[in-house]
């Protein structure tokens, strides 16, 4: 059983990261009726730009070269700490941050005004999103636990629905970003990495794939944890973390076939309204009310 929970684990490491973009990208063109890539496809083209020497900019400095190693070595440990669970989930928020400053500060380092103005979005958005995350932590440590009823799977799914947008904005998705319009002057993530080219971009692509991962992870772990599901074995468990990953894949893929970004103004008003549904809901549950 435990060697079959550790293979449980480091398929769920190691194949998860590569197929997210591929399955997310599928469903979506399956939706509008197109074919789509494959569903490696981004494994592929992070291998091509990885073979490639980057190209800095003129205005480049050393921020410039050691920020995709840390971004990258940053996302590995948020990633190893949602699946292994080997330490706290109150680092996640600190692990964040950490690949969120050297993406911003790569940005910045080009000198360029869409690196300028695509962190300033991303700033706002950790503002709102992050506050949200860490209120995740808390009730993942609070250890609730909640009885099978009615009531409990709407309440679950309530929390589970709100926890999903805080995600959406941390990684950058519908309604918060959309990386398909190919225009700079509306992109967050996209825009601060317009300068970076060859391993460079691929370091990012492959810290931004792990990240991902880790919230979907992390935020499933957090349902089962406080689930009746709890009791099963650890393998089973880890099994669910697995299917629950690549189903949560399809649905987001789904969704970003019929989402569009919204109005920047629209953008801390959701968020804000997200944190106090997720407060008031916790409150509610630890009153027992």
């Amino acid at each position: 059983m435990d060697i079959a929970n550790f293979f449980v684990l480091i398929l769920i490491f190691l194949g998860l990261p590569p197929i997210a973009p591929g399955i997310i990208r599928k469903i979506r063109a399956r939706a509008q009726n197109r074919k789509g890539p494959r569903l490696l496809q981004s494994l592929f083209d992070v291998m091509r730009l990885g073979s490639k020497k980057p190209v800095d900019g003129v205005n480049s400095g050393i921020f410039a070269e050691i920020s995709p190693t840390i971004a990258l070595v940053s996302s590995l440990i948020l990633y190893s700490i949602s699946v292994f669970e080997w330490a706290p989930f109150l680092l996640i928020p600190f692990f964040l941050a950490l690949q969120r400053i050297t993406l911003m500060t790569f940005a910045m380092e080009t000198g360029t005004s869409f690196g300028g103005l695509g962190s300033s979005r991303e700033i706002l958005l950790s503002v709102a999103a992050e506050p949200i995350i860490i209120l995740m932590i808390i009730v993942a440590q609070s250890k609730l636990q909640m009885p099978l009823s009615q009531g409990s799977i709407i309440i679950g799914l309530a929390f589970f629905a709100a926890s999903s947008v805080a995600i959406l904005a941390e990684v950058k998705k519908p309604p918060f970003d959309d990386p398909r319009t190919h225009l700079e002057l509306t992109m967050v993530h996209e825009a601060m990495l317009l300068e970076a080219s060859g391993r460079t971009f691929a370091f990012f692509e492959v810290a931004g794939f792990h990240k991902f991962c880790a919230l979907v992870v992390f935020l499933i772990r957090l349902s089962i944890e406080h689930s009746q599901l709890h009791s099963w074995a650890p393998l089973y468990q880890n099994l669910l973390v697995l299917f629950g990953s690549l189903f949560y894949f399809g649905v987001l893929g789904y969704w970003e076939s019929m989402s569009v970004r919204r109005k920047w103004t629209w953008v801390p008003e959701t968020l804000g309204l997200t944190f106090l549904f997720i407060l008031i809901l916790g409150t509610l549950l630890k009153l027992n009310i």
